[in-house]
């Protein structure tokens, strides 16, 4: 696996306009240690990573400047560049958010200086007209509010401007969008641009403090919110935008009406009001009525209604009692509301925002509870009609399309679990599983088909919420229900996530109840044993995905389990040791092996074998009949979590012996997999030994004691070296003429493995083994054989490892050899069976690549010379080129 680069952060440079820089020559001293001469500097470099190195020096300058007492004209001057700087510089720029961070820790001396500054360039902005631009300067309102007090008092300052501007660029950019309608790419930049703009008019009135409710009364203040509020109605209404424009106007009216409205007791009332369509037109106020009329008395779209909901839900303060009693029947009629478009809509848009919502709004009513609010408990407890709706919600969500949806379902369970608790007089809150509502809805869940996937979901949770025992005592049988079903593809990820949140949730309150570790053999019986019975009896599909799903998650929550996994196997191994249909307890014991050993729960290969499982046991399983057994027991000796582990003596015996009896495998999906374990083995070997050669050139005697260092690292290279030698015999030697095509195939793949994982060592790279030292007369020979077989697999096999070969073997270099070679593939062309001439193809194309056709065809390119001229060469390269491109 190749190391990922780091990306380097790319920073725009910041840039000033002429005049300021023309202003700001002058200004720098000749000394050069002004901030005027700093900001020069800055804003002649081209790279942005650099000048932020400048921009932080701004402030410690500014304290020196300080001890001065005197703020002279060319700080004043800078200051004011540096506000034309800021809001030059691009929202995403780290650079801005550089400034601001540098500029939050000004002088107090310079701060009234620094803020005339930035009003007065920030006034600038707002005078723009050209509507492109509009953009711009809202980013930049959206910037100067976000942890940036120079910027947000600039913005208080010019309170009354921002909201005409807000006003008049939400008024241009909605108007010229419905002029551009079918310009559907110029049409959502526009829309993002009113998205981005009704964001930053609910950022003004949450983060602005000038937004006193004395001091909007009849003021262009007040005005301009008013006209801001009938624009976020008109939005709110209008289908054509796009629904995120739709859902951040609703929480823009509740939010302007809260802050407009008073008193604000009255609030909940009014809300509630609009959004039952009962508002009395009579008794709203002249502005609400001019600014929401369409909300206040005609009726309200699907969508508008949802998006008011959402609104009432996240911008008021359920948090606290300011809404007065009213608030509790303000969330009850949301509430209804929600379900009543529940059942009303049918995009799947809508549906996504209403089961968001409804999140908030049980995430609102936990608030409510929270604060102690005795009318709200029977409303909300778990046997109320509006818990009951909520759950009626989830069942029939839990499996819907779309996933987003789903994973609120689950929140929406969870909501009510909690909300019921809060419902819940204290004494009985210690025992919440005898409680009714918790008892019956548990015995519920697992009356449903175990095919039911959200049932894995809620149950989750409910073990979250009242422990697994009370869920064991219900249906102890519950571990082997949710593995029988691991059958299932569809199944297997809920299957697995629940089995863990059970099973972890089992081991902490057990762990923590115990006063001595007799707690391990109950989880043992409970969690292990059903999942012995599923890898031992279990079908094909069930131990596959037990092994790959739930057996890592069991190790990583309780590695010693192991021991105990392959104590019990061990004892049925024997009476169970499988068969060509059955992998029996063997199979199981070498799975486990497997997985732990993958996932790093044996920290020394040695040790696991002595401690754990003989030498017999292994060689049972590399030679066992049913095949899965010989590849767990194979993928037991090659995986390993670190790439650098040694490979012991014992491992590279067993491997001998597993290749003289596994080579001749019928079944290709086995000799795949064979061959790929053999090369993570051999990548293993490889890596491992540059370790072992950076510890043989330290020569360090004071290494601590581990598997690395046992024996001298140049002993365990040797060991490397010769048992690659004796592989790559085994493997030539199961090339023998008359060798069946699965034998030819396995050798020859792994023996381009081998030539693949140590390639030809560059520069001063050692290679602890290199398969063209072992390259004979013989071997050649006999890769050469393989070319002139009838199975065009083996011949390509045999081709492609001839050609990772370096040209230096010896054997490339006998002339004679190859002009003999060159002889038989003229023969084999003329054959009248088609793979001598497939057979011929390959040799010539070797002969080409290896540069050894030119010196076997002499003969024939000294007649082409001779044709040609003595002089001119051309003719020879020509033919060669011809002879490459025709084979």
């Amino acid at each position: 696996m190749g190391v990922k680069k780091k990306k380097q952060t790319q920073v725009t440079s910041l840039t000033i306009c002429h005049p300021d820089l023309e202003t700001l020559r002058p200004l720098a001293d000749v000394e050069g240690k002004n901030l005027a001469s700093l900001l020069l500097r800055c804003v002649q470099l081209t790279d942005g990573v650099s000048q932020i190195h400048y921009v932080k020096q701004i402030v410690p300058l500014l304290e020196k400047a300080n001890k001065n007492g005197m703020c002279d004209p060319t700080v004043r001057s800078c200051l004011d560049i540096l506000a034309g700087i800021y809001l030059s510089l691009n929202l995403k720029n780290p650079l801005k958010k550089v400034l601001a961070s540098s500029l939050n820790g000004l002088p107090e001396f310079f701060l009234s200086e620094a803020i005339q500054s930035f009003t007065s360039r920030l006034q600038e902005e707002l005078n723009t007209t050209d509507l492109y631009s509009y953009r711009k300067v809202i980013d930049n309102l959206s910037s100067c509010m976000e942890n940036f007090d120079l910027g947000r008092t600039s913005v208080n300052n010019l309170l009354e401007n921002v909201l005409h501007f807000l006003q008049k660029s939400l008024i241009e950019i909605s108007e010229e969008n419905r002029k551009l309608a079918g310009n559907h790419i110029v049409q959502m930049q526009l829309m993002n641009d009113l998205l981005v703009g009704i964001r930053v008019s609910v950022m003004l009135v949450q983060k602005i403090p000038g937004f006193q409710r004395s001091r909007l009364k009849s003021s262009p203040t007040w005005q301009s919110m008013c006209e801001l509020l009938s624009i976020f109605t008109k939005f709110l209404t209008d289908d054509d935008l796009l629904q995120t424009i739709q859902s951040t106007s609703g929480l823009a009216v509740i939010l302007f009406i809260k802050a407009m409205f008073h008193p604000p007791e009255k609030i909940p009332d009014l809300i509630s009001s609009l959004l039952l369509g009962s508002a009395d037109c009579a008794s709203v106020p002249a502005w609400l009525l001019d600014c929401c009329g369409n909300l206040c008395c005609a009726d309200v779209s699907q969508s508008a209604l949802l998006f008011l909901c959402q609104g009432a839900l996240t911008m008021l303060d359920w948090q606290d009692g300011r809404m007065g009693p009213s608030r509790e029947a303000l969330l009850l009629d949301t509430v209804h509301v929600l379900f009543t478009l529940s059942s009303q809509i049918k995009e799947s848009t809508l549906e996504m925002f209403l089961s968001r919502i409804l999140v908030c709004w049980t995430n609102s009513a936990i608030h409510v509870l929270e604060s102690s609010s005795p009318s709200l408990k029977d409303s909300l407890n778990g046997n109320s009609s509006i818990v009951r709706r909520l759950l009626e919600y989830v069942y029939t969500h839990w499996e819907h399309p779309l996933d987003a949806l789903r994973h609120q379902t689950k929140i929406i369970f969870r909501n009510i679990l909690q909300m019921h608790q809060l419902t819940i007089e204290e004494p009985k809150k210690s025992d919440l599983a005898t409680d009714h509502f918790i008892l019956e809805l548990t015995e519920s869940l697992l009356r449903l088909e175990w095919h039911s996937k959200g049932k894995y979901t809620c149950l989750g949770c409910l073990v979250e919420y009242i422990g697994i025992e009370h869920i064991l005592a219900l249906a102890k049988t519950v571990p082997s229900q949710i593995l029988e079903v691991m059958g299932d593809q569809s199944l297997v990820p809920y299957a697995s996530d629940l089995l863990e949140t059970m099973f972890k949730n089992h081991k902490s309150r057990l762990k923590s109840q115990a006063v001595d570790n007799t707690w391990i053999d109950k989880w043992h019986e409970t969690w292990v044993s059903p999942l012995l019975f599923i890898l031992c009896e279990g079908n094909l599909d069930q131990k596959s995905y037990v092994i790959d799903y739930y057996l890592p998650k069991l190790l990583n929550c309780n590695p010693d389990s192991l021991s105990y996994m392959v104590k019990i196997l061990q004892t049925s191994a024997d009476a169970k040791t499988g068969s060509y249909d059955s992998r029996g307890s063997l199979g199981a014991l070498m799975a486990c092996l497997r997985t732990a050993r993958a996932h790093g729960h044996l920290q020394s290969a040695t040790d696991a074998w002595r401690d754990l499982v003989s030498s017999e046991r292994i060689k049972q399983g590399l030679i066992h009949q049913h095949c899965q057994v010989r590849i767990d027991t194979l993928g037991l000796l090659c995986e390993s979590n670190r790439s650098t582990e040694i490979v012991s003596t014992e491992e590279m015996q067993w491997i001998q012996f597993f290749i003289t009896y596994n080579l001749n495998s019928q079944s290709p999906g086995v000799r795949q997999q064979i061959c790929s374990l053999l090369k993570k083995l051999f990548c293993r070997i490889q890596e491992s030994s540059q370790v072992l050669y950076k510890l043989e050139q330290s020569k360090s005697k004071h290494e601590p004691e581990n598997e690395l260092t046992r024996q001298h690292p140049s002993v365990s290279l040797e060991q490397y070296k010769n048992f690659m030698s004796s592989i790559c015999s085994s493997l030539f030697e199961a090339l023998f003429p008359g060798s069946s095509y699965p034998t030819r195939f396995s050798a020859l793949t792994i023996l381009g493995s081998v030539a693949d994982v140590f390639p030809v060592p560059e520069g001063h790279v050692q290679t602890v083994y290199q398969l063209s030292h072992d390259i004979d007369v013989g071997r050649f020979q006999t890769l050469m054989a393989c070319l002139t077989g009838t199975f065009e697999e083996v011949k390509i096999l045999a081709f492609d490892l001839l050609m990772k070969l370096p040209k230096t073997v010896v054997q490339f270099q006998d002339s004679e050899k190859l002009q003999g070679l060159f002889q038989a593939a003229l023969e084999l062309s003329t054959s009248t069976k088609p793979y001598d001439c497939v057979t011929a193809s390959y040799l010539l194309n070797f002969l080409i690549w290896k540069n050894a056709l030119p010196s076997s065809l002499s003969p024939h390119l000294k007649t082409q010379r001779v044709a040609c001229g003595d002089g001119d060469k051309s003719a020879a390269v020509v033919e060669n080129n011809t002879l490459m491109s025709s084979y």
